[in-house]
């Protein structure tokens, strides 16, 4: 049997997967269906629970969910049960470091190259995220918008 493929989710894609309420939410879960069906294996990285971590326990007041850490613990369990996870590792850190090199990377954008660089190293060629933009400088990454499953 092959091996089927797997796409990494975003954070921004982690998020609304916990928001019933958030407008992105219906889409974004469709999206995730969608690729299940196909028999896609989604998968989520360390940093994937971090940024998911700052937003959900972030004051509502400051762009954030405002969930306790219980709360927050019990949706991060979710993710990590139903989804592959993708290790960091000296490989990855190797990637990334080079990736903000070649491509000259600033600021907030070094987060988008490490999730590339596990994607390299872990041989994920799919990404998920509603910031498609924010990956298309990254040769082999096929960044996948929800609305277009």
């Amino acid at each position: 049997m092959p091996n089927p493929s797997r796409c990494l989710l975003d954070s921004n894609i982690l998020l609304r997967t916990s928001r019933t309420g958030d407008p992105h939410h219906p889409m974004v879960s469709n999206a995730l269906v969608q690729l299940i069906k196909k028999d896609v294996r989604l998968c989520y990285t360390s940093q994937g629970i971090g940024e998911f971590w700052n937003v959900s326990t972030r004051p509502l007041d400051k762009n954030g969910f405002g969930l306790t850490v219980a709360e927050t613990n019990r949706l991060a369990l979710v993710i990590e049960r139903d989804f592959e996870f993708l290790p960091d590792s000296q490989e990855v850190h190797n990637r990334w470091r080079s990736l903000l090199v070649a491509h000259s990377i600033q600021g907030v954008q070094v987060h988008d190259a490490r999730l590339v660089a596990s994607m390299y190293v872990h041989g994920v060629e799919q990404l998920l995220t509603i910031n498609v933009k924010d990956f298309r400088r990254f040769e082999g990454v096929g960044v996948i918008h929800p609305m277009d499953l």
